[in-house]
């Protein structure tokens, strides 16, 4: 009888251990100021010996390190296993659920977009639910400068590639309200890096107003944007407020996806 219950009650012992362990390495990770063995003891609240033995078996697999001065961080093998889970994710992937999010909430067309030689390249849409939606072409390219994607992949640019997008093409109307001032699209740029999210007010076409935001990875580098798109007559000045918020929030989540933790 012992025998039996001392192999019923293994299998709970094993994922103890495996949640104290996960608890370490989150403790580990966002409190490095608790980091030496009687302080992770204490805030998970472990025998001394548990907490010594666990970090023994983590030191020796390389997932924690101690430094000199007797703390513990985390190690080289957790930074291994993320760089190899991030260069498995693939961006077109990982931001269907994001966009078809984003028109769950919104009930516009969402699309996702990178920047190319001052062009932002449509890479994925989701149609809206409206009954009169504006459908885009995967592959299709844009100027950048009175797109909402690609003012939000230029506004988190450097000066340098700003320049340098300013310098090889001119900033041609397409409709009334386009942006043609270099100095007027530089504050332009000003504005949405401050606030967070980019709009086209029917600079590309008119009665089309778009918003959108940059995506980034976990280098903190801004490699794609996304957006929604819609008639002026719903996405009207008074929606703005609401709908940057949704797109801001997917574009937060996506960002995170891809890895990238803001400071």
């Amino acid at each position: 009888m012992k025998a039996a219950n001392s192999t019923k009650s293994e299998p709970r012992y094993r994922v103890q251990v495996l949640e104290r362990v996960f608890r370490i390495l989150d403790l580990l990770a966002s409190h490095p100021d608790k980091a030496t063995l009687p302080k992770i003891a204490e805030s998970l609240r472990l025998h001394k010996s548990t907490a010594h033995r666990l970090l023994m078996i983590l030191e020796a697999e390389r997932y924690i390190e101690r430094t000199g001065s007797g703390q513990y961080r985390i190690g080289s093998r957790v930074m291994e296993l993320g760089l190899a889970a991030l260069s498995k994710l693939d961006l077109y992937d990982v931001a269907g659920p994001h966009l078809r999010e984003l028109v769950d909430e919104t009930g516009e067309t969402a699309h996702l977009a990178v920047l190319r030689d001052g062009d932002v390249v449509s890479l994925l849409n989701v149609d809206g639910r409206q009954t009169l939606r504006t459908p885009g072409a995967v592959g299709a390219r844009r100027p950048a400068y009175c797109t909402a994607t690609g003012k939000a992949l230029l506004a988190a640019a450097s000066d340098a590639e700003v320049d340098a997008v300013l310098k090889a093409r001119e900033l041609k109307a397409f409709t009334r309200k386009t942006i043609t001032s270099p100095a007027r699209f530089r504050a332009e740029l000003r504005s949405t890096l401050k606030r967070g999210y980019s709009v086209d007010d029917e600079e590309w076409e008119v009665g089309l107003r778009c918003i959108g935001a940059a995506v980034r990875d976990s280098s903190g580098a801004a490699v794609a944007a996304i957006s929604i798109s819609g008639p002026v007559f719903r996405i009207d000045s008074s929606r703005v407020p609401v709908l940057s918020s949704v797109v801001l929030r997917v574009a937060a989540n996506l960002s995170r996806s891809l890895g990238y933790h803001p400071a």
